[in-house]
């Protein structure tokens, strides 16, 4: 058989080799009938065939359409919610780096800072994005932390979080920005110096 008895009728949807099997058919004059029984059930066949796979087809395509249109709509922030966390690390430095004892003339613009990094955390999490802040000691963990150094110790077990450097978040269940702490690494064994 030949590539061009092959391919598909546009028309009718049969190959080339069912529809000269077809004629053949008409052309013997009177066919037996169970030829054409044989002939039909096998068209019929592959027209069901055909029609199942269009209809799994399709139902692929709207399944996939539809995860992507509640994509678009979770995570449609993500890009302006990367932006907005330089401005809320920049508030917490801010804050972070105000004496304790503060003048009377500069209480109100430390609070307005405060606020500000208050309502702007707010606004976040009515979007769904959410800090992520180990606590020292926490277990390391890859999906939500990136390690930025290790830090000799033998107060804590290997592998724990140690410093906490920024702050990590998270957009409904996919990370925005890792939390980017220090990591315990295990301590040297004390000698025995007695002996």
């Amino acid at each position: 058989m030949t590539d061009e008895n092959q391919t598909e009728d546009d028309e009718g949807g049969l190959t080339q080799e069912e529809i000269m099997n077809a004629e053949k058919i008409e052309d013997e004059g009177d066919p037996r009938p169970e030829d054409v029984i044989s002939a039909l059930e096998a068209e019929v066949a592959a027209l069901k065939d055909r029609v199942l796979r269009a209809t799994a087809e399709t139902e692929n395509v709207r399944r996939r359409a539809e995860k992507d249109k509640a994509d678009a709509g979770k995570y449609a922030v993500t890009g302006f919610a990367r932006d907005m966390l330089n401005v809320s690390d920049n508030l917490r430095r801010a804050l972070d780096v105000q004496p304790e004892e503060i003048a009377d003339d500069m209480k109100a613009f430390v609070e307005g800072i405060s606020m500000t990094e208050s309502e702007l955390l707010n606004t976040m999490q009515r979007y769904g994005i959410t800090k992520v802040e180990p606590e020292i000691g926490e277990k390391f963990d890859h999906k939500f932390h990136q390690a930025m150094f290790e830090v000799q110790t033998e107060d804590h077990a290997p592998g724990a979080v140690m410093q906490v450097v920024a702050p990590g978040y998270v957009i409904k269940d996919r990370l925005l920005r890792p939390a980017m702490v220090g990591v315990a690494k295990g301590g040297a064994k004390k000698l025995d110096t007695e002996a």
